[in-house]
């Protein structure tokens, strides 16, 4: 089982220096990849639910610094040569599907590969209304959004016409490494989420997922891949757990987990982000190799 390290992009995380040094020290103590998450728009008393907590809140302060994630992996990237990158999650209706492709397949191109699109339908309506895009229909908008990228990926000219977006004989370069395949795992712990994540994408991104409901996602994972004629090994399976310990990791194995992603903040300085990032690989990667 991999182990991959979700710290990069928000508050300290979000610094320059602290960057380079978490991910190169992940690179070094052997993490597989990096995960970077969004939001473009935060504010002070949402009237959303967060759907990642008990209580409904988020946890990061409205007023922090939260990067956006393709330009925090692209700088990762260009501190790094083996590690993987990831987002965790972009949020795929909030934006125009044929800048994400030409943006997804940039930061794959420039890190010669190691890039996997991960994307969520959001869950915030304030942030869908700052951004002027309709919240009523994100899943739908999503889909037809990853169709669309997908077309871009492998067509030149591309043509594309849907509910939401349309193109005509249009070239949109570069091209991913792996062209269409490059992968796309989908985030959100719904059962919506996870029926989507086998009909569209090359896995699934569980985030803040109890322990004791691993199992039962993974089991509706398997569900959906027989409806799809597809097998659970096809799949990544990546699940950031919400009370998880390293105890718990031949719990996480068994249950099918390909990916276990240690969440964390990071200290302010390099050289306590570095150090930080190795006890954490004493912690995880020793005891899940």
């Amino acid at each position: 089982m991999r182990v991959g390290l979700h710290a990069l992009g928000i508050g300290y995380g979000a610094r320059p220096e602290v960057i380079r040094a978490v991910a190169t020290a992940a690179e070094t103590h052997g993490f597989a990849r990096l995960w970077c998450g969004e939001h473009v728009v935060l504010v002070d008393t949402p009237a959303s639910r967060y759907p990642y907590s008990a209580d409904g809140r988020i946890a990061v302060p409205a007023d922090a610094d939260w990067l956006d994630p393709l330009l925090a992996l692209s700088f990762a990237a260009a501190a790094t040569r083996r590690i993987e990158l990831a987002t965790g999650v972009l949020l795929l209706p909030e934006h125009n599907p044929v800048v994400v492709a030409k943006q997804a397949a940039t930061l794959d191109v420039l890190s010669a590969g190691r890039f996997s699109l991960g994307v969520g339908t959001g869950w915030s309506a304030e942030e869908f209304a700052a951004l002027g895009v309709p919240f009523a229909g994100r899943g739908r908008r999503t889909e037809e959004y990853l169709a669309a990228m997908r077309t871009l990926w492998t067509e030149d000219p591309a043509s594309f016409a849907g509910e939401f977006t349309r193109f005509d004989a249009i070239r949109v370069n570069p091209k991913p490494l792996r062209g269409g395949r490059l992968p796309v795992v989908v985030g959100g712990n719904s059962a919506t989420a996870l029926r989507r994540a086998v009909a569209l994408a090359d896995g699934w991104y569980g985030f803040n997922v109890p322990v004791a409901e691993i199992p039962a996602h993974i089991a509706v994972l398997a569900d959906e891949c027989a409806r799809h004629g597809r097998t659970l090994d096809e799949l990544t399976i990546a699940v950031a757990p919400g009370d998880g310990s390293p105890d718990h990791l031949r719990e996480f194995a068994t249950a099918g987990v390909t990916e276990l992603v240690v969440v964390g903040a990071p200290p302010p300085t390099p050289d306590g982000a570095a150090t930080w990032v190795a006890e954490l690989a004493r912690t995880w990667i020793r005891l899940a190799g």
